[in-house]
């Protein structure tokens, strides 16, 4: 069973707690990292944020200029990589091309030290708990992604690990098999009673395959918390992308919150449901935000003037991106689109119910 309650583990149930502070020309990853028995902690951020550097110092492929990683209370910080209760599984499986499905899962616990019958008879268990007793004689080249990467990932849980690091797992995938590779990843994963760190860029992989996120930009966490808390709070104009939600910084007022930014006319304010005094952030999703070409008349109690920006349609939906202040998408149909008649460069009224508005501490 997964651990379910805080955000955050007690610190006395900690499997992993690493500070890692690594330094690389101009770039410095400074982050602390800690996860429970049985979690799986995701690490999301852009690309060049420090995500796959924070791996590798776990991984002990990165040497560490300060900090540390214990496991299950053992100090591995500088114990060599071939020493530490860790498997990796990385974006490209990095299977060996001449061994079989089976031979390549054995080759950890023959590593290890298991004679070649001890070792072949536990890369059979992993392979059948994979669904893979059938690809044992395979090679990789044989094998779907989706198969591969169960492949590697029975390998590196072979060493029987505490640690299990997922590099991108799912970015040699095509679409098309993503979802269901993710919910199966999901569902072997509920076995291993260790530590999962899965490294991605992929907000789906985060939400559906982790119990915590560490959201890493610039080297740093800027977030952290349980997926549908860092869904409905982000932090970060990044995170809001992610997640698909405006988000304005700002300073509560009460029952309002002044944006940041000057403008001709004063600043933007959005009216909240919930007093608030002091910094502040804002957030509602762009399906929440309704187009009129008049000042609508009713109880919307944020109401601004906007200019087009652009427009797009994604899936049956349209979006309207809108200059302001406050510059905001909103979802609309096709259907609305074509009543409105917009295009760029037209200005618009944009209306948001306070109620639909989340606000919180900055």
């Amino acid at each position: 069973m997964r651990p379910t309650g805080p955000a955050a583990p007690a610190p006395d149930t900690f499997a992993l707690d690493a500070g890692l502070r690594v330094r690389r020309g101009d770039f410095t990853l400074d982050v602390d990292l800690t996860a429970a028995p049985g979690e799986i902690l995701a690490l999301l951020g852009p690309n060049g944020a420090g995500k796959s550097s924070a791996l590798r110092a776990l991984a002990g492929l990165a040497p560490l200029t300060g900090g540390h990683v214990l496991l299950d209370g053992a100090d591995e910080t500088t114990t060599a990589v071939e020493h530490r209760p860790i498997g990796m599984v990385f974006q490209d499986y990095l299977l060996f091309e001449h061994m079989s499905a089976l031979d390549n899962v054995a080759f950890g616990p023959r590593c290890q030290g298991a004679s070649k019958a001890e070792a072949r008879a536990r890369a059979a268990e992993l392979l059948d708990h994979m669904g893979l007793t059938a690809h044992a004689r395979s090679r990789p080249r044989q094998l779907s992604g989706g198969q591969a990467q169960r492949v590697a990932l029975a390998r590196a849980l072979a060493v029987r690990p505490r640690l299990l690091l997922l590099d991108e797992p799912m970015a040699a995938l095509d679409a098309s098999t993503r979802i269901d590779v993710r919910a199966r990843l999901r569902h072997l994963l509920e076995d291993f009673d260790g530590v999962t760190v899965l490294v991605t860029h992929d907000p789906l992989d985060a939400m559906v395959l982790a119990d915590r996120i560490a959201v890493i930009e610039s080297g740093r966490v800027v977030q952290r918390g349980e997926p549908a808390e860092v869904a409905r709070r982000p932090r970060t104009s990044y995170v809001a992308r992610l997640v698909g939600l405006n988000l304005f910084q700002g300073r509560g007022e009460g029952e309002t919150v002044v944006l940041e930014g000057a403008a001709p006319d004063g600043p933007a304010r959005v009216a909240v449901r919930e007093p608030h005094r002091g910094p502040a952030l804002v957030a509602f999703p762009p399906r929440a935000v309704a187009l009129y070409p008049e000042h609508p008349r009713g109880s919307t109690r944020n109401v601004w003037r906007l200019t087009v920006d652009g427009i797009e349609r994604f899936g049956d939906q349209v979006r309207v991106h809108l200059d302001g202040p406050p510059s905001l998408a909103a979802d609309i149909t096709p259907a609305a689109l074509a009543e409105l008649g917009l295009s760029r460069g037209d200005t618009v009224w944009a209306g948001v119910k306070a109620s639909e508005v989340e606000c919180y501490p900055a």
